[in-house]
């Protein structure tokens, strides 16, 4: 049997497969997938060391399609395989090719793009939000080279996404990290969605990049079996090599490969049907018959099965007591001042987390000296476990959810300004079920002296909105945690280790009185009330807890009693807070040091929901602050001082 004709007539079959599928759901994008029909029949059938019966079987090779909308040529290929399917929790069957006629129905696990939490674990995340998948690629073979196993990556992407930075920020990070394990392979058919891609996309512009960037290009037809499997063979033979150069192909593809009346543009995201169809088919035969002439008997593909896994590490021993573990690393006179920056509280968990979780990755963009996750990273035990994205924020999210996928626990700091940069890649991390952990650094208008540019002020309303979801689990899509101390905030990071699920905490440059202890437990959704009152109910987070405390003051002074809650999460107790506000007259105040949206807003759902006569009013930031000397300056400048706050309980309550 002639090996090129097999792999000629299952890609043939693929093609047909995927026309017909999209046909019947009223959408998709059959002619990208006919693009890639040669290159997925040679990965799923022959190159790739996995097994349809175990899909997401921990070494088993993976396939990352950052092309995301070309998937039906995927799940054609894994109908034709049986690959098990199923979401979590539920029995797995065997995906069959009747069940292909249920792509995008509402209860299909065939997703318009990948997605594993819908019932499709084969891959690892979901991707169709193009330029992402290199870098969850990249996470997942960074994890594998951690946990020295031999996994191989490979990832196709399309060359109109070769426009996004951020495929660019995932190519030096491969080379970075010496990642030969990981494979791009660009999928160069000439069109995007609108017309042509760009010259600056052409097969010949990307592979000149990539060799820039120091790896091996293997420039092939992306339709002759032979050229696909000497690139993957040659790949493979390098992949375990760290001292190699890391590879990647450009394979030269045609747009609705194998039937000519649905080439070229016009065709993108709109399938055949009717006579097209028809004509479609008809000429995918005709290829069949010129192609597979030396064919004879069944195809006959070896699938050589992932190695065999040994069990995951886990958790030996709790977190040791943030005095503990500041004694440890000597810096136990820092507890004596009284005082310590809940980013610094956070480096230092990170290090006692590390010890005891074998688990648990951080990666950091190049600013490890002020997240001070480098308190991980300068740990020689710890350092293996360390991923350094550089000042590429976008591709750090998504390798982390990569990373999350291989079954790491990945903690990814940087300013938490510059997370706003890498919302879409958090989203599709949160959609993908990863189980990943966001930390920001100086947080909030308290940076003061720096100025709007790093500040984070949108942030906590963007994350709030997962709040107010559920995630595949059942849980919030995401928990916002805002510590107001390094107390705090070294619990809390062990809380968010812990949890399987995004969390996102944000930290603080400026050193902040303690205000909890040792004993103080604190949860996903919690809160605590740090002063009793019965007039008005003062709701902080992070910084503003400490302004809330200088509030109480100076009410208590003019005879008004405060209650004070320090609101370090959300989403939070909602029938325990209405309680409370209840207590206090029904009067509540917001305090929080960033743009609308965020913890008032939650406050005000809350108070909407219990249909109760309660009287709230939002103090944020509300206008575009600028430089300031001290912390204590810009608060004032925006108006949430402590004076200010004060001013605005007096007028809510009426006090002359």
């Amino acid at each position: 049997m002639s090996y090129e004709a097999a792999v000629h007539a299952q890609a043939i079959e693929i093609d047909r497969l995927a026309l017909e599928m999209c046909a019947q759901a009223g959408s998709g994008h059959p002619t990208s997938a006919m693009s890639i029909g040669h290159i997925v029949t040679v990965l799923l059938f022959s190159s790739m060391r996995w097994s349809p019966d175990y899909p997401a079987y921990p070494t088993s090779d993976r396939l990352v399609l950052s092309e995301g909308h070309a998937v039906p040529a995927v799940y054609a290929a894994t109908s034709r395989l049986g690959v098990m399917v199923g979401k979590p929790g539920e029995e797995m069957r065997r995906l069959t090719t009747d069940d292909l006629s249920s792509l995008r129905a509402a209860d299909s696990v065939l997703d318009g793009h990948p997605n594993p939490v819908e019932g499709f674990p084969f891959f690892d995340a979901a991707t169709g939000s193009l330029g992402q998948g290199l870098s969850v690629a990249a996470g997942v073979g960074k994890a594998a080279r951690i946990e020295g196993l031999d996994r191989r990556v490979y990832c196709i992407i399309g060359d109109g996404e070769a426009r996004e930075g951020q495929v660019w920020e995932a190519v030096d990070f491969i080379a970075d990290h010496g990642l030969t394990n990981v494979l791009p392979i660009f999928n160069c058919n000439e069109y995007g969605q609108a017309g042509r891609v760009s010259d600056m996309q052409s097969a010949e512009t990307i592979a000149a990049k990539l060799r820039a960037a120091g790896f091996e290009v293997d420039e092939i037809d992306g339709h002759a079996p032979d050229q696909i499997k000497a690139a993957l063979d040659a790949f493979a033979a390098d992949s375990t090599d760290d001292q190699a150069q890391p590879r990647a192909v450009v394979a030269k593809t045609v747009k609705g490969w194998g039937a000519e009346s649905i080439q070229g543009g016009g065709w993108h995201g709109k399938p055949p049907t009717g006579e097209a169809l028809e004509r479609a088919l008809v000429e995918l035969d005709q290829r069949r018959i010129e192609l597979t002439s030396a064919l004879s008997g069944a195809d006959q593909f070896t699938i050589e099965p992932p190695s065999e896994a040994t069990a995951r590490p886990e958790q030996d021993g709790d977190l040791p007591s943030l005095a503990e573990a500041m004694k440890s690393m000597d810096m136990e006179s820092l507890l004596h001042t009284g005082k310590l920056a809940t980013r610094k509280a956070y480096g230092i968990a990170l290090r006692a987390l590390g010890h005891i979780n074998p688990n648990v990755a951080v990666l950091d963009a190049d600013v490890s000296n002020s997240t001070f996750a480098e308190t991980f990273a300068k740990d020689a035990d710890l350092t293996p476990r360390f991923v350094e994205c550089k000042i590429a924020e976008q591709n750090m999210v998504s390798v982390g959810a990569g990373m999350s996928a291989a079954g790491m626990v990945p903690f990814c700091s940087t300013f938490s300004k510059f997370f706003t940069r890498a919302y879409d890649q958090i989203e599709m991390a949160i959609v993908s079920g990863a189980n990943i952990k966001l930390v920001g650094s100086h947080s909030g208008i308290t940076l003061a002296a720096d100025g709007p540019s790093q500040m984070s002020l949108p942030d906590v309303s963007w994350f709030r909105s997962f709040t107010t979801m559920e995630d595949h689990r059942g849980n919030p899509g995401c928990y916002v945690l805002q510590p107001a101390d390094a107390y705090a905030a070294y619990a809390l990071t062990g809380v968010m280790a812990d949890y399987e699920g995004a969390v996102y905490m944000r930290t603080l440059r400026a050193d902040t009185e303690f205000i909890y202890s040792e004993d103080q437990v604190f949860n996903l959704g919690g809160f605590e009330v740090l002063n009793e009152g019965r007039d008005i109910v003062l709701c902080a987070c992070g910084y503003m807890v400490h302004v809330g405390n200088q509030v109480v003051e100076l009410l208590d002074k003019a005879g008004v009693s405060a209650t004070l809650i320090d609101m370090y999460s959300l989403p939070f107790d909602t029938d325990k807070l209405m309680d409370i506000v209840a207590q206090n007259g029904g009067y509540v105040i917001s305090m929080e040091d960033n743009y609308g949206g965020g913890l008032g807003s939650a406050i005000a759902d809350a108070l909407a929901e219990s249909g109760d006569g309660f009287t709230l009013e939002q103090l944020h930031v509300k206008r575009v602050p600028k430089s300031a000397r001290t912390p204590e300056e810009v608060l004032k400048m925006c108006g949430l001082d402590a004076e200010s706050v004060v001013s605005h309980v007096m007028k809510l309550l009426e006090v002359v």
